[in-house]
C-alpha cells in the first residue's frame, strides 16, 4: 500500500460542552461590544492536532502514514501513543523550550463552535522542509500559514501529488499563496463555509480549478453529508448514521482520512466519500477527536449498514 504524509498541527484539546445555544446569549446590536461568558459542563483535555487526528484514524483503517509537524517539550505521553497505534513519528521535531500548540473549543448544543487556538511549538513549523521526504501522496492541513505554503510549494517541486485542506487558516492566507497552493493540489477540501469563502478569496471558480491539477473537489456539508465533484461527475455522499451523537469534534478529520484510506488503495470516488463519511460517524460518537474505535471489521459492517454495498479493506 501506498505512504502519506501527513502535514498539520499537533495539539491537545481543551473540549467543552455549553448546554444552551450562543446565538441565545448574544445580542446582535451589542455584537461590536461584544462581552459575553459560557457556563459549561463539561471540560476535557484530550490529544488533538489536524496532523495527529488524521494519522490515527488512518491508523485504524491500516494505512500507513507519517506525521511531519512540530510538538513542544510536553509532547512525549502524546507520542507513545501515536506510536502504539502504529503511526510513523520520526519526523516529528521536537521544540524543547515551547509547549505544544492547544485548541480550546466550545461546543453548543446545535453544534455550533467557539474556538481559540494557542501555537505554541506549531510556530517553528515554517523551519521544516519536505525536500527530504520519501512519500507517494500528502495532506496539508491547517498548520502553520507559512508552513503550509512551503510545503505545498516543496511538494510541487517534488512531483509529490497532495490533498490541500486550507481549513481555519483561510482568513490569514493571503490571495495569492492561496491560489497557488489551491492549483498545485490534486484535491482539495473543505466545508461549504470554506470552499465559498476560498472561491472568493481566491477569484477562483470550480473551471478554474479543474483546469489545472486538482482533480477532485469535496465539499463537505456536516449532517447533510458531502458533495465530490471530479471533471466530468458529482456525487452526493449521505452521512453514515452514528450510534449517537456525542461530540463533532475531529469529524472532519476523520472523514480525510477514511476517504484518503479509500483513495490510497485505488477505490473509486464515490466510495472513497462514503469511507470518508463512515469514518466520521465513528469520531462523533466519543468526546475528542482520537478517543473513538473501530476494527476493520466494524468498519465493514457500518458501511454496509450505511450504504448497502459491501467493501473489502483486508488487502
Amino acid at each position: 500500500m501506498k505512504n502519506i504524509v501527513v502535514t498539520g498541527s499537533l495539539a491537545f484539546d481543551y473540549i467543552m460542552d455549553f448546554p444552551g445555544v450562543f446565538g441565545d446569549h448574544i445580542m446582535p446590536d451589542k455584537i461590536h461590544q461584544l462581552n459575553v461568558s459560557f457556563l459549561v459542563d463539561t471540560l476535557e483535555k484530550q490529544r488533538g492536532g489536524t496532523a495527529g487526528n488524521i494519522a490515527y484514524n488512518l491508523a485504524l483503517l491500516k494505512s500507513s502514514s507519517s506525521i511531519f509537524a512540530a510538538a513542544g517539550n510536553d509532547f512525549n505521553e502524546y507520542a507513545i501513543f501515536l506510536k502504539q497505534n502504529g503511526i510513523d513519528t520520526s519526523n516529528i521535531e521536537i521544540i524543547k523550550d515551547k509547549p505544544t500548540a492547544s485548541a480550546f473549543i466550545m461546543t453548543d448544543k446545535n453544534d455550533n463552535q467557539i474556538s481559540a487556538f494557542y501555537p505554541g511549538a506549531m510556530r517553528e513549523t515554517p523551519s521544516l522542509s519536505l525536500k527530504g521526504i520519501q512519500t507517494d501522496f500528502a495532506i496539508i492541513s491547517p498548520n502553520d500559514p507559512k508552513a503550509m505554503v512551503k510545503f505545498a510549494k516543496e511538494a510541487t517541486e517534488k512531483n509529490i501529488p497532495y490533498m490541500m485542506d486550507p481549513g481555519m487558516q483561510l482568513p490569514v492566507l493571503n490571495a495569492s499563496d492561496l491560489t497557488d497552493m489551491v492549483l498545485g493540489a490534486h484535491i482539495l477540501i473543505g466545508n461549504d463555509y470554506e470552499i465559498d469563502l476560498l472561491k472568493k478569496k481566491s477569484s477562483l471558480s470550480e473551471k478554474d480549478l479543474f483546469e489545472q491539477k486538482v482533480e477532485i473537489l469535496i465539499t463537505t456539508l456536516g449532517a447533510n453529508g458531502s458533495q465530490i465533484k471530479t471533471k466530468g461527475e458529482t456525487f452526493a455522499i449521505k452521512p453514515a448514521k452514528p450510534k449517537e451523537v456525542v461530540d463533532p469534534t475531529g469529524a472532519g478529520d476523520a472523514y480525510r482520512a477514511g476517504f484518503m484510506a479509500g483513495f490510497l488503495r485505488g477505490l473509486d470516488v464515490k466510495t472513497c466519500g462514503q469511507m470518508g463519511s463512515v469514518a466520521a460517524s465513528f469520531a462523533i460518537e466519543k468526546y475528542g477527536t482520537q478517543q473513538h474505535h473501530f476494527t476493520i471489521q466494524t468498519f465493514q459492517d457500518r458501511y454496509v449498514q450505511a450504504f448497502g454495498d459491501m467493501i473489502e479493506l483486508e488487502k
